[in-house]
């Protein structure tokens, strides 16, 4: 009466927004299934390779010249984000890694979406001008660089499918002249809607050879830093006709880069976890960031 259901796939493939669709999906097609009824999943507008074939047509001449030329100007002299760790750097980067959960109290929670609200910014923006200051807290640098994921699905006839859309971004935070929160907010406010504008150049090759800088196999090479904050709106639980579906939480044992903070809102109030490498952090060290 109890059965185990693991799916694994390779992110190339996916993204987070995709597994929502899967999960429908897969509600969708076991309940004709279990009915012994032939299952109506919708045709699809578009295929993902004519999604590929519309951005190369996209990202070409004046469109990616404009692109390329914000990025080149944005990331121009990146610094190097430098954490305090517990042990030296590995010459070579390791993705060794754990995780630490929390959540922020409900009042706490109350606070930020008011402060939010207040201000016409996103949780997304209050929450990551949040963790910049941590950083700059911990770093003592006025220039804080953070990679964030941005879901990319501006078409509609694209939200409906599964496949990897994402597209990182690098937000390059202001802290100098120590401004106070709200002026910190505003600076985050106006950074993030400007690379929005700009989402649809990829951090690739072609970007590091404009920005001519030095490889260094210790780290990656624009960012070490990430912050996410779940909000797609197809996320959802998967339920399966006439059966109790929970999931079970999988330990993790590796990090894409030396620290990471996902946030998303549950019912108990915000609620987060601090992905990072235990080859640089100990978990005492990110139990004190955790209550920062």
């Amino acid at each position: 009466n109890r059965q185990i259901l693991l799916y694994c796939m390779h992110h190339i493939i996916t993204d987070g927004w995709s597994m929502g669709i899967f999960f429908h999906e897969l509600s969708a097609l076991y309940d004709a299934f279990s009915a012994g009824k032939a299952p109506s999943l919708p045709e699809l507008p578009i295929q993902y390779a004519d999604f590929a074939v519309w951005q190369r047509k996209q990202l070409a001449g004046k469109r990616l010249e404009q692109q390329r030329s914000y990025w080149k100007r944005q990331l121009a002299d990146l610094p190097v984000l430098e954490l305090l760790t517990d042990r030296p750097r590995p010459p070579i980067q390791t993705h060794r890694g754990a995780k630490q959960s929390f959540t922020l109290s409900q009042s706490l929670s109350e606070s930020v979406k008011g402060l939010t609200h207040q201000e016409g910014v996103t949780p997304f923006m209050t929450l990551l001008a949040a963790f910049t200051v941590l950083l700059h807290r911990y770093t003592g640098q006025v220039d804080i660089p953070v990679g964030s994921p941005i879901a990319n699905r501006t078409q509609i006839e694209i939200e409906g499918l599964i496949g990897y859309f994402m597209n990182m971004l690098i937000l390059r935070a202001d802290l100098m002249g120590n401004p106070s929160f709200r002026e910190l907010l505003a600076r985050i406010r106006k950074l993030a809607l400007e690379a929005y504008d700009h989402q649809d150049m990829p951090l690739d090759e072609r970007l590091l050879k404009d920005l001519q800088r030095e490889r260094d196999l210790s780290r990656n090479p624009l960012f070490q830093i990430v912050f996410v904050f779940q909000n797609a709106p197809t996320r959802q639980a998967l339920q399966l006709s006439g059966l109790t579906v929970t999931s079970m939480k999988v330990p993790s044992k590796t990090a894409q880069v030396d620290l990471s903070l996902y946030m998303w809102e549950s019912e108990k109030g915000l609620a987060g976890v601090f992905e990072y490498n235990t080859d640089l952090f100990d978990d005492s060290t990110i139990a004190s960031m955790v209550t920062h």
